[in-house]
């Protein structure tokens, strides 16, 4: 069962002049390395009353579509491309006319389960604008090849994907991923934020930096 959640969802939803972020939980399931999983996903849409931007795709096109609210989306941007976080996009970029955006690095994993091509590529450093807010891109690989994670300064929000959860990194151990790697991912480009920094992740509950950052020899000593 999928339902999308309310634009007051949060506790306290981050937003900057007319840009504001909502969410929809999906529901669906997570297959790789002859597995597969039961799990509810976050969709992020940050936007004014005009026009947003997605991050990530998953499982249910309809549900996302409702917190678009018939907003022209100005782009799909895919914090990783494992199938639950990109099983619509094709049909989401029907439904909106926007392009799809990937880091390269992605491309992998993206073929185990898609057809075709993401219509661009995510590069580190590039910025994506709403309003006079900007989303810029981090490349946090380590999870899957490519995944990137999304900053606005303006706004004191990261949108990590599966990279960085309340309570730690994302799964590791899998096909395409790294705990070394996650880990240097999260030392270097997430925990280098300002502790303020809402997190808001590819599933389950927000957190913020300065919640996470003291346990990060922890996250190290407990291993993937």
């Amino acid at each position: 069962m999928t339902t999308p959640d309310s634009p007051t969802l949060l506790d306290v939803a981050p937003s900057h002049g007319g840009v504001r972020v909502d969410r929809a939980v999906t529901s669906g399931t997570f297959e790789l390395d002859g597995g597969s999983w039961e799990v509810d996903n976050n969709v992020w849409v940050i936007g004014d009353e005009r026009e947003c931007i997605v991050i990530d795709a998953a499982h249910d096109a309809d549900a996302i579509l409702s917190v678009i609210a018939g907003r022209k989306v100005r782009a799909i941007l895919l914090t990783h491309a494992h199938n639950d976080h990109v099983n619509v996009a094709d049909e989401l970029k029907a439904a909106t006319g926007a392009p799809v955006h990937l880091h390269p690095e992605g491309r992998v994993v993206w073929a185990l389960t898609q057809d075709g091509a993401p219509d661009a590529i995510l590069t580190d450093g590039q910025e994506f604008h709403i309003g006079d807010v900007a989303l810029r891109v981090l490349h946090t690989p380590g999870h899957a090849p490519g995944a990137c994670s999304f900053h606005s300064s303006a706004m004191h929000v990261v949108f990590t994907g599966d990279t960085l959860f309340q309570g730690g990194p994302g799964a590791t151990g899998r096909s395409f991923s790294s705990f070394e790697q996650i880990i240097e991912s999260i030392r270097a480009r997430l925990l280098t934020l300002p502790s303020g920094t809402v997190v808001l992740t590819g599933h389950g509950d927000a957190t913020t930096i300065g919640a996470e950052a003291p346990h990060l020899d922890e996250w190290i000593a407990r291993g993937h």
